[in-house]
Order: C-alpha cells, then structure tokens, then sequence
C-alpha cells in the first residue's frame, strides 16, 4: 500500500533541505540588489499577493518568461526566485514572476485563475513571444495553461511558443487523502478538474523536465503526463536531470548555459 503522504514528502529526503528558504531567498534578494533594470511589486490584481516583478534584459527583450513557483500551492512568494530569471536574461529574454494567492485562502482553482490573471497581463503588456516555466506547483500550473481546456484566452494562448514545467505535479487526486489536503481543501472533483493528465492535451510545444534523483511519485507523475500525451497523438519530450533531486533541478536556470535555459527558449546547445 502507498503511504502518499510520504510519496509527496522531498524534505525529509534532501540533506540540509530546511536551510534551503533561507539561502533562496537570500540570493533572490542579493540579485534584485544587484540587478538595475527590474520593476517591482506590480499589481495584476487587487489581492496584496496578486503582484509580479519584471526583469529586464540588457538589450531589447526577445520575449518574455513567465516562471510560476512552487511550494506545494501554499507556500512561498515571488521574493524567493528572483536569482532564477539569470540564465534567460543572458540570452536577451525578459522574466516575469508573479506570487498568487496562497491555500487555504485560495482553492487550487483559484490559484490558477491568479497566474491566468498574470499572463493575460503579461501578453497585454509586452510584446513579443511568450515561454512559461513553473516548479513543483509551478509546474502543475504552467501545465494547466497549457492544457487544451486553458483558462488562457486564444489570442494569449498563441503566443506561448514553450511551455517546461519542472517536477510538476500533474495528478491531484492522491493529494486528497493526505494530511497536506487539511490546507489545500482539495475535493476529488476539483482535482480531477484541475490535473493536466485528466484534461485534453493542448496545442502548445512542452518539454517535462524532471530530477532524476527526485521522489519515485515525481518520476511516476511526469511519465504519467507523457503517456497521457502520447495517447492523445501528441509526443512531448521528457528529461531526467542526471543527479538532480526535487530542490537542485530548478537551480538551472540560474545558469545561462544549462540545459535546462536551452530547452526553455529553444536554443542548440554547442558545448
């Protein structure tokens, strides 16, 4: 029998993992610091947390990335992920990241109509192509935009040219019998509702993108959206990050020249 509550747990198995909030945002703050062409706190919403931070590239943007974080959809804000926009900006790419509202306040449904709101104010604002990225949670709702049944209206929608969720979680219906469910309230129609691999398979490009040192569940999950794919006709490639754990994998795109950037905006990779 599957103890999955322990099947969703990546602390207890990552050495030095309770430091981490700590040391990201430290270095979040350390790069909004450091970094000049960057706007703050701008609202997309009226609820204090729907607000998002824009970074700039040193040239024109060639497009926008909208990165979507993590923390189980009820922990965390934009404040500790800035230093994650470095690798795009090296390659002329504005970064866009926004906090949502937070469970128990917020219904998983609700948070997704949150980063709804902040890409449709995105494409309102910024010209060009769009590319979205989002970890663990981020990756749940970077999928859900993607998913042929997007809150996204078509004309934004159309615009994304990739879409890479990282370690997502693409099938709720375990979390509710968890003790995590007593904060996120979720009911099993609603997770049916909101899991990618329930929902028709979109349109837009999408690469999976993985640890593959990470928990068996977040292995299981991202072959699972694969398959699910590959039954609706489509092919949507998948990566398991040589080494990578659960907290490590999304580190890469603080690195201009890893992989993981690459994929993201569609660039080759001479090394």
């Amino acid at each position: 029998m599957i103890d999955w509550d322990d099947a969703f747990e990546n602390s207890a198995y990552v050495a030095g993992s309770a430091e981490f909030p700590k040391l990201w945002a430290q270095e979040a703050d350390q790069f909004r610091q450091s970094h000049g062409k960057k706007t703050l706190d701008i609202a997309y919403g009226d609820h204090p947390r729907q607000v998002l931070d824009v970074f700039e590239p040193d040239g024109p943007a060639q497009g926008t990335v909208v990165f979507i974080h993590g923390g189980y959809w009820r922990l965390f804000d934009k404040s500790y992920w800035s230093h994650l926009a470095q690798g795009c900006l090296a390659h002329g790419w504005r970064v866009v990241i926004p906090s949502y509202r937070l469970a128990p306040e917020a219904r998983i449904s609700n948070i997704v109509q949150d980063v709804t709101k902040a890409i449709i104010q995105c494409a309102n604002t910024f010209s060009g192509p769009l590319r979205l990225t989002g970890h663990s949670a981020g990756g749940h709702l970077v999928a859900r935009m993607a998913a042929g049944t997007s809150p996204l209206p078509n004309e934004v929608y159309n615009r994304v040219e990739n879409v890479v969720p990282i370690s997502g979680v693409y099938h709720l219906t375990p979390l509710c019998g968890i003790k995590m469910n007593e904060t996120l309230q979720l009911s099993e129609q609603e997770a049916r509702e909101q899991s990618p691999v329930f929902l028709p398979v979109g349109t837009r490009p999408m690469h999976l993108w993985v640890g593959a040192s990470e928990r068996p569940e977040f292995l299981r999950q991202t072959r699972m959206f694969a398959e699910h794919s590959i039954r609706s006709g489509l092919t949507v490639p998948e990566t398991y990050d040589h080494g990578m754990n659960h907290f490590s994998v999304v580190l890469g795109l603080k690195n201009h020249k890893a992989e993981l950037v690459y994929t993201l905006l569609g660039l080759k990779n001479n090394k």
